[in-house]
């Protein structure tokens, strides 16, 4: 979940053998066969759609829909707690069960309306949800991305008190072995406060938002040899950018991106890399 200005929201990621990812990798894990973004490297966050990548950006994340960039390692999007846009009001009459339910309604990511919260409330819903988001993952690995990242692990801080960080964090664990199980890595979504459990429970890399903005890069760094870090301009700023560059810890690339993730063509679209 991209993050609303001026408030902490949560935003994913896929990682394929390296044989399907062109270019160097670093940190892979050979007793597994999963590949990991190489550290320091330059990426490019494209959830807005897919277009040529930016001058030394060889890892890019991209929505599930898309295809991977092929410049060198891909990371695919997949929102695996709350419903897809355009998919909510077909997702609450097909599975209302899975769908967290107020005064008998769905609720909404009140950020982000046009997203409802999945109930991952017992092991049964668990269970269900992770049967319909497998298939995207094996999709994303199918479409030769590396790896993916699950966004919106956060959504029981939206719940009305419904859901639990460790219901969510149960979720978490499923999708994890789903990935490994079809050689993709997984990155972890934000939720710094949760960081230490995700290693633990096998989250390989971390793609954050705003890290800098609110003082949460090491602690992705201290469990995690790659983090990718996006800044929005309209919180961060353009003129604080090359300072959170010079702060950042060991193993975090950092971008500089409107918040909408436009495309270069479009007004107000913003790139920038540290360098």
């Amino acid at each position: 979940m991209r993050r609303m200005p001026g408030a902490i929201a949560s935003a994913l990621l896929l990682l394929v053998l390296a044989g399907c990812a062109a270019g160097s990798v670093a940190g892979d894990r050979p007793e597994t066969g999963i590949a990991l973004p190489e550290v320091g490297a330059g990426f490019d966050y494209q959830l807005g759609g897919a277009y040529p990548t930016p001058d030394g950006a060889t890892v890019i994340a991209r929505d599930r829909t898309e295809a991977p960039a092929g410049a060198g390692y891909d990371i695919c999007y997949v929102n695996g707690f709350q419903t897809q846009r355009g998919d909510s009001s077909a997702f609450a009459r097909r599975h209302p069960e899975l769908v967290v339910q107020v005064d008998g309604e769905p609720l909404a990511d009140p950020g982000w309306p046009d997203e409802l919260i999945l109930d991952t409330s017992t092991d049964a819903k668990r269970t269900a949800l992770a049967e319909i988001v497998e298939p995207w993952i094996t999709g994303c690995a199918d479409a030769g991305y590396a790896a993916v990242e699950i966004d919106n692990l956060d959504s029981f801080s939206r719940s009305d008190g419904k859901l639990s960080a460790d219901d969510n964090l149960a979720l978490a664990a499923e999708y994890a072995r789903i990935a490994h199980d079809v050689g993709l890595a997984i990155a972890q979504k934000n939720t710094a406060e949760y960081t230490t459990r995700l290693a633990e429970i096998g989250y390989d890399f971390a793609v954050t938002e705003s890290c800098a903005e609110f003082d949460e890069c090491a602690d992705y760094a201290e469990a995690y040899d790659v983090v990718l870090d996006i800044e929005y301009v309209d919180e961060l700023g353009a003129d604080a950018f090359a300072e959170a560059c010079a702060d950042r810890p060991e193993g975090v690339s950092m971008i500089l991106r409107d918040h909408d993730l436009r495309m270069p063509d479009e007004d107000g679209y913003m790139f920038r890399a540290c360098t």
